[in-house]
């Protein structure tokens, strides 16, 4: 399992503003913040923040080649289609509209976005409608 993601950015203050808009439906917030560096995270289901200083960095600095590709789990669909909409309208552009993809399984529902510096950034919900 996981524990926390960092990315570096080419902007880090455009990149906040993206990623505070994209991620927003998924319950993400930022809960820690440096002059170049800003952690986001997004509460359990019981509302317990698992770590208070969030789980996806973002950190001013030359990005990472090959991009990487970073999957955040929705709720619903209909969070994904919030978060694929939020995204677009800060800036991102789409990699792959909301949708089943069910090469990866029946359920798999999923949108894809290119953030300010190529990044895919997904929103995935693995529930049946």
């Amino acid at each position: 399992m996981l524990d926390h993601i960092g990315i570096n950015v080419s902007d880090f203050g455009r990149s906040k503003a993206f990623y505070r808009a994209a991620l927003a439906p998924l319950g993400y917030e930022i809960r820690k913040e440096h002059p170049t560096g800003a952690g986001f995270g997004a509460a359990d289901a019981a509302g317990r923040l698992l770590d208070p200083g969030g789980d996806f960095w973002i950190f001013q600095g030359e990005p990472q080649v090959p991009r990487v590709h970073v999957a955040f789990n929705a709720k619903s669909r209909a969070t994904v289609d919030a978060f694929f909409e939020a995204a677009l309208a800060a800036g991102g552009r789409s990699n792959g509209a909301p949708g089943l993809r069910p090469q990866y399984h029946p359920d798999y529902y999923g949108a894809f976005i290119l953030d300010p510096d190529g990044y895919n950034i997904e929103a995935v919900c693995h529930q049946p409608a």
